[in-house]
């Protein structure tokens, strides 16, 4: 018998075995996609009939999960940014895995909100900041949290770094007229810049340091600003140094960096988005040595450890701080000694986000998965495949290495005799658009010391030297091509 109060319609499915089909069938569209990854462009643009078909009203009526499956297999699934294709090299996006497919799945029916209480999802957070403290040698008592994004993790890290130097009162009162002023490198990511920006700290009290050849920060241009600051009336907080250059891949010396934030009593926070993670090589992780020093960490599982998006993490030396930075309890979210309301404190207490899904799970069924000698291996190998490029670059008499090669990332440009500067910039251009519209390859252009430069970030497990060798073949190629018609 129903009740009136009984919901009109159901959304679980009544026949059980229909659904496991689809399900299964579902999943193996996913699967059929990532085998058959190099028989594909790396990018392709959206047709107009997909795109149409992205236009449809809201549906009132659904049209069950087999039809909808099938619009998302021909009209989304075929045209994507190709991150996942072995020859996607222009920006630093994570590959993705057959164990973060499985991942994302097991999540979903879970649905679990980590905000906070008593239930596994909350350990299994928990373990992953474990796990990520005792790598980067940050004590016991520090604190973590997964987030969207080096982005979001650089805000939060901020935020504490900002009330450690004005006390509880900027929670109620704001920033005031404090002068606060910071430091980065000129070469450092623009999420930096707004985190500031957001924090009400504004982005002209982040100075940019100037960089020195091999694009890492000038130390000795820092303690200069530093003393040209305090001189000046302002009050230095913070220095953020940069593992991993968006642009080239540099890497800010730490210790040093360090030293003088101990000196000088700021806030060292470390942007090792990517960088980061070459700790897992042993053939790299002195080049993030020092990284253990920081106030704050914030860094990519999404880039380099393949985990599907997003998937990001902040860590803060010291835990207390972090908790007074954001913990707001109103009765509504009250805790308890026992069920379901204990687990104190809630981990939404760290960050500015109650409802918090379970990015945890698939970071690690990621490392439980692969294991870190495995994933290390991996960076490894891309580093590696860096320093092949750099150098077949360096072999061609018609190409340019435009910075030198720190981890993943190679910039060179094509440098015909009898072109000017601004006449080979237009052809790096062309060059970089003509790659992706014939499926090619995927790499990106930027401006190194204020010239083009085709830009390869290596953050791929699928990518080969084969790989590398289509795309500078695809780079003469198109060069000789544009050549001849100029």
């Amino acid at each position: 018998m129903t009740s009136p109060l009984d919901p009109p319609t159901i959304l679980d499915a009544t026949d059980r075995l229909a659904w496991r089909a689809s399900a299964h069938a579902a999943l193996d569209v996913a699967l059929d996609h990532l085998d058959g990854i190099r028989g594909r462009a790396v990018w392709q643009p959206v047709p107009d009939q997909a795109k149409q078909a992205l236009l449809e009203p809201l549906p009132r009526e659904g049209q069950g999960l087999d039809d909808t499956v099938a619009a998302f297999r021909d009209s989304v699934l075929p045209y994507g940014n190709g991150n996942t294709h072995p020859r996607f090299l222009g920006w630093v996006h994570g590959s993705g895995t057959e164990a973060g497919v499985v991942a994302e799945m097991l999540a979903a029916a879970f649905n679990a909100n980590l905000g906070g209480r008593e239930h596994a999802a909350i350990y299994v957070e928990k373990q992953v900041i474990a796990w990520m403290r005792d790598l980067f040698g940050f004590p016991k008592t520090a604190s973590g949290l997964l987030v969207s994004g080096t982005s979001m993790a650089t805000v939060i890290g901020l935020a504490v770094a900002r009330q450690k130097v004005l006390g509880q009162s900027v929670r109620s009162q704001g920033n005031g007229a404090h002068g606060l002023v910071a430091y980065t490198s000129a070469e450092a990511h623009s999420a930096i810049a707004k985190a500031f920006e957001l924090l009400g700290l504004g982005s002209e009290c982040l100075r940019r340091i100037a960089s020195r050849d091999d694009f890492t920060l000038d130390v000795g241009a820092l303690e200069a600003a530093i003393r040209a600051d305090r001189a000046a009336g302002f009050r230095p907080f913070a220095v953020i140094a940069t593992v991993g250059t968006v642009n080239t891949g540099a890497r800010d010396d730490i210790e040093a960096i360090a030293d003088i934030a101990a000196r000088e009593k700021l806030w060292l926070h470390v942007d090792g988005a990517f960088g980061a993670l070459a700790i897992l090589s042993p053939r790299h992780k002195d080049r993030v040595k020092g990284i253990g020093r920081a106030d704050s960490l914030a860094f990519d599982f999404h880039k380099w450890l393949h985990v599907p998006y997003d998937a990001g993490c902040i860590l803060v030396r010291d835990g207390a701080a972090h908790l007074a930075a954001f913990s707001s309890r109103p009765d509504y979210l009250s805790g308890a000694a026992r069920g379901l309301a204990a687990g104190e404190p809630w981990l939404c207490e760290y960050g500015p986000d109650l409802s918090r899904g379970f990015r945890a799970l698939k970071v690690w069924m990621t490392l439980k998965t692969y294991g870190t000698d495995a994933l290390g291996a991996a960076i490894a190998a891309n580093c590696d495949l860096a320093q092949y490029l750099g150098q077949c670059v360096e072999r061609d008499e018609a190409l340019q290495l435009m910075a030198p090669v720190a981890l993943n990332i190679v910039c060179f440009r094509v440098c015909p005799e009898g072109m000017d500067e601004r006449q080979r910039d237009g052809l790096n251009g062309e060059i970089v658009m003509q790659l992706h519209e014939r499926g090619i390859a995927a790499p990106s252009l930027t401006r190194v010391r204020g010239r083009a430069a085709i830009r390869v970030n290596i953050t791929n497990h699928r990518t080969t030297a084969a790989d590398l060798d289509a795309l500078l073949a695809g780079v003469r190629m198109i060069a000789d091509k544009l050549s001849v018609t100029s």
